[in-house]
């Protein structure tokens, strides 16, 4: 276990202090994705129950304002879907962001050192060039495991809601 920490340490030095701001916006957007997985998987189930039950127990489901109750449903339901998607898709545009500047500040280093000694030592150039590509590398990583599931939250809010609309129908007098 020990070893392994080592690792994670020795890497997070390697790829600078971006990296971990990085890591800490990964682990934070994946927090929010596994929260709206789990809300949609499986407490939403039993609020979509409670909202058709009671739609169901409506004596009126013809008029005006019926319809005014089964749009707040369905909206307030949607709502509670959509949940964080926003931030999560937020955090997955800034992940490739802040890689970039991961990349910048590398490169920075590199041309400290290019200045300091004068010529293109490779070896001198070595940290900076590190740390120029693994926050970019970490940025992209984390944006498209980000995409991924951002998308799949989305389409299954998108169905969810279809279902709901479809179960809660409002009766037209004929």
């Amino acid at each position: 276990m020990f070893e392994f920490l080592e690792a994670i340490r020795d890497f997070t030095e390697t790829g600078g202090q971006v990296l971990l701001v990085i890591g800490l916006l990964i682990f934070v957007m994946w927090l929010l994705i596994l929260e709206r997985a789990m809300y949609i998987l499986v407490w939403h189930k039993s609020k979509k129950k409670q909202a058709i039950k009671e739609w169901k127990a409506r004596s009126d489901r013809t008029s005006w304002y019926a319809e005014q109750v089964r749009q707040k449903k369905i909206s307030t339901l949607s709502i509670q879907l959509n949940g964080s998607i926003p931030i999560i898709q937020a955090l997955v545009a800034l992940c490739p962001l802040l890689g970039l500047l991961g990349t910048v500040t590398g490169m920075i280093e590199v041309f400290d050192v290019m200045a300091i000694s004068g010529s293109g030592n490779a070896r001198s150039m070595a940290s900076g060039v590190s740390k120029a590509t693994i926050p970019t590398m970490a940025g992209m990583v984390g944006a498209l495991s980000g995409v991924f599931a951002s998308t799949w939250l989305n389409r299954k809010a998108k169905s969810e809601r279809t279902h709901l609309e479809d179960a809660i129908i409002i009766e037209r007098n004929v």
